[in-house]
């Protein structure tokens, strides 16, 4: 019966020892999960969210230009309407002047508005225009240059072109000082006194009245110089188109016929040419 007793008491004992090692038994903490999806998620949030605040700048943007384009506009729309309107000229194209397509060259550089007059000495109405255009000349502005050019039309006209040039190369080199007398005289002597100075014995006599010898009216008549500029007035006579005289060519650009209205028309064209 003791023994009995013993081995209960022993059995009892290690069925407690049995349960108290179980519920000591440290329980296994769950291993942490790494949720990739959830980073990669944020990852591509966070991509989104740069790309969508990229559209919504570029966005801004564009609406600032289109702001701004529209503000350029309504400045241009508001200066428009209140830009002083485009002058009405008098004079028309193609009736009172004609223009030089394309511009043609001129006798000066471009540094000055070139005014220039084909004219024949051998010419009545050149005479008369002669003084007129002499006064409207004087009075031009420094940005504007007179010049003559003598139109060679036949052999007469040229001979009276290296009269013309023959005169100028004397003036510039201090030989003849009275130009404008001596041009107004070769008109006298052709129109009024029947001297057609169709010889060089006959122009150098005229020159002798003014003082030139006949070495320096010969050295001036033959020099490249005079030579040279009746080429260039032959030529641009050509370029001008010019079929009659007294023509004017305003700055290579309009060829002007000889009118009643010469002057103001030389005087429109001029302010087209930017000369107030």
């Amino acid at each position: 019966m003791k023994q009995l007793f013993a081995l209960l008491v022993v059995m009892f004992a290690l069925a407690a020892c049995g349960k108290e090692e179980q519920t000591s038994e440290p329980v296994a903490e769950p291993a942490p999960v790494e949720v990739e999806t959830q980073d990669t998620n944020a990852e591509e949030v966070a991509d989104t969210g740069e790309e969508t605040a990229e559209e919504t700048l570029e966005v801004v943007e564009e609406s600032a230009a289109v702001e701004e384009e529209a503000e350029d506009e309504a400045i241009v729309l508001a200066m428009a309407e209140t830009e002083t309107p485009l002058r009405e000229w008098k004079f028309r194209e193609g009736e009172d002047y004609f223009r030089l397509v394309p511009a043609q060259p001129m006798v000066g550089g471009p540094d000055k508005i070139e005014v220039g007059e084909l004219f024949m000495y051998s010419c009545p109405h050149c005479r008369d225009l002669d003084p007129k255009l002499s006064r409207w000349a004087s009075e031009l502005p420094p940005e504007v240059r007179f010049v003559r050019i003598p139109a060679i039309f036949n052999r007469a006209a040229q001979l009276h072109a290296q009269m013309y040039y023959t005169t100028e190369l004397l003036e510039t080199n201090g030989t003849l000082t009275e130009f404008e007398q001596f041009h107004n005289t070769v008109f006298e002597e052709f129109h009024r006194r029947g001297n057609r100075l169709m010889s060089v014995d006959a122009i150098e006599r005229l020159f002798s009245r003014f003082g030139v010898s006949p070495e320096d009216f010969d050295k001036a008549w033959n020099s490249f110089p005079v030579n040279q500029k009746i080429r260039v007035a032959a030529d641009l006579g050509r370029r001008y188109g010019a079929v009659s005289v007294p023509t004017i060519v305003v700055n290579g650009k309009y060829r002007v016929p000889n009118s009643l209205d010469l002057l103001d028309i030389l005087d429109e064209l001029l302010i087209r040419e930017g000369v107030r």
